[in-house]
């Protein structure tokens, strides 16, 4: 079975709900993702059959290696989940224990675990005996309301329970993701335990990854709205840590990027709905360049794959903003209700 990398030379695309379908998953793999999740599937909605649940779990052999992340409240329900989806292929499982997202939340799911720790444990119990050793991860915070923290303790339980790695991020449930990641905690947890931890959290460019991982110590890292903005956020992390020149930033280059992904959502996918999200993820793509407004609008017009494509051409010739607009933070919006980071 292949083995799951997890190095701070091997960045994973995070599980990005609504956004982190195969086209963008088999987008962000060819800029250098070396392992991708799946958008947080429900495991309810697996076992009863729910809308848009087999949707999520569309891949393709090149889409590997890929971890299918569940979320969930009830721990009944994720023995028969785990025995589906390993009869259907599937060898790498992550439990969400870190969305904080209010819908999911009602649930007693995602970040609400953190509350209940002990059911937090049985799911990711259910999990590991279903799976082989170390093919599953748990996705944590610092815990569920600010200041008061139970990650460390929730992680060596997890430890001691077989988990094969940590993902944490470093800020609690109630702040969303308002403020800034608390960084230092993830040095923290490298300390306590044994398992490989993986960093999440305002990683939005590729500078701000390298400095987190000679800072913390983590294993790895996920790169989540960072990707979201500029899927090439994969090859400039691996450029930095290598030496290499980095990627131009320019319209030329992003055009090249947005081609590839209209060809891959038309390769995998090509139905009314991925036309629909193609087109309006193309000008995330294009926020650091001037006109962006006019771009969305003529895309908007766009009504088939081919004006699709003749208007994506023209990020080639748009001229980048200036700094404040390209690199402030301003460009990632820290509530998107859509999106897990």
């Amino acid at each position: 079975m292949q083995t799951l990398p997890i190095t701070p030379d091997a960045p994973w695309l995070a599980p990005l709900a609504g956004y982190s379908d195969l086209p963008f998953r088999m987008l962000c793999r060819r800029q250098g993702a070396a392992a991708a999740c799946t958008e947080m599937v429900s495991a309810k909605g697996l076992l009863y059959g729910g809308s848009g649940t087999d949707r999520i779990l569309d891949t393709h052999p090149e889409d590997s290696p890929l971890v299918v992340q569940l979320f969930g409240s009830d721990p009944a329900t994720f023995g028969p989940v785990m025995d589906r989806l390993l009869e259907r292929g599937f060898r790498y499982f992550d439990l969400n224990s870190g969305c904080p997202v209010r819908k999911v939340l009602k649930s007693g799911s995602g970040a609400a675990l953190m509350k209940t720790p002990d059911t937090l444990l049985a799911i990711a119990g259910v999990m590991v005996r279903a799976a082989a050793p170390g093919t599953v991860g748990v996705k944590i915070r610092l815990g569920f309301n600010v200041g008061e923290e139970n990650f460390l303790d929730v992680a060596r339980r997890l430890e001691d329970l077989g988990v094969g790695w940590i993902t944490l991020h470093p800020r609690y449930a109630r702040q969303m993701f308002m403020g800034r990641a608390h960084w230092d905690r993830l040095a923290d947890l490298v300390r306590a335990v044994r398992l490989p931890v993986v960093a999440s959290g305002d990683l939005l460019h590729a500078e701000d990854a390298v400095r987190c991982v000679e800072e913390t110590g983590v294993a790895g890292l996920m790169f989540a709205r960072g990707a979201l903005h500029d899927p090439s956020i994969f090859a400039r992390y691996l450029a930095l840590r290598r030496g290499k020149p980095l990627p131009p930033a320019d319209g030329s280059f992003l055009a090249a990027v947005v081609r590839e992904h209209i060809r891959l959502t038309r390769e995998f996918d090509g139905s009314p709905r991925s036309f629909r999200k193609i087109r309006s993820l193309i000008p995330r793509y294009a926020r650091g360049l001037r006109d962006v407004r006019a771009l969305r609008s003529r895309l908007l017009t766009c009504l088939d794959w081919e004006a699709l494509e003749e208007a994506a051409e023209a990020i080639a010739t748009l001229e980048p903003a200036d700094s404040r607009q390209t690199c402030g933070d301003e460009a990632f919006p820290l509530t998107d209700p859509h999106a897990e980071d």
